[in-house]
């Protein structure tokens, strides 16, 4: 087997789990970085406002997404990306949700999808002060990114996870956890009301 995943990164809108606005994604194959992908997205109707605190953080505003598509318009080019890879993210319980609650929403029947957490990986791969991604990334040897662009915490979370591997001697993604002591999770399929 072969280390091939591919890590992602969503911003959000507000504090709903469905106000996707942004997502980053990185496909590795066999330890190396090959692509990376990303847009911005128009939350779906009811998750749709912006507020300020998200804003803040990310810099992306109600104007920005105007005429971008909706989650339902492109969540086939997410999982075209992905196809059956691993999922691997930042604090994935965060970004999970995010990708269940926006289908759930939208009524998309989601994949069940397999997913890693570079937080935890990076927990127990490193001693650092803080295991936040600008933090664990540059212990990765990945410094002086665009933290909180979604692309941009993508392309760190998968250098993490590559990082981790190499120190682990892991020659995939379940081989990593297996070694270091995390879990591999799945999301479960959205609960689509009839």
């Amino acid at each position: 087997m072969a280390l091939d995943f591919t890590a992602i990164d969503f911003e959000t809108a507000n504090g709903s789990r469905a106000s996707a606005c942004q997502v980053g994604l990185t496909k590795v194959r066999d330890g190396k970085v090959v692509e990376t992908a990303g847009w911005l997205i128009r939350p779906p109707a009811g998750h749709d406002e912006f507020h300020e605190w998200n804003t803040r953080i990310h810099g992306i505003r109600e104007e920005d997404v105007v005429d971008a598509l909706g989650w339902d318009e492109q969540i086939e080019d997410l999982i075209g990306f992905a196809g059956d890879d691993v999922l691997v993210a930042h604090n994935a319980s965060f970004d999970m949700g995010v990708l269940r609650t926006a289908c759930e929403v939208t009524r998309y029947d989601l994949p069940a999808y397999r997913y890693a957490c570079t937080l935890q990986v990076a927990r127990k791969v490193y001693q650092l002060p803080s295991y936040r991604l600008p933090v664990a990334a540059e212990a990765a040897g990945f410094s002086g990114f665009a933290h909180h662009d979604a692309v941009a915490d993508a392309l760190a979370c998968a250098h993490i996870l590559i990082d981790a591997a190499r120190r682990s001697g892991a020659e995939d993604v379940d081989g990593l956890a297996a070694l270091i002591g995390t879990r591999i999770g799945q999301i479960q399929p959205a609960v689509l009301a009839a």
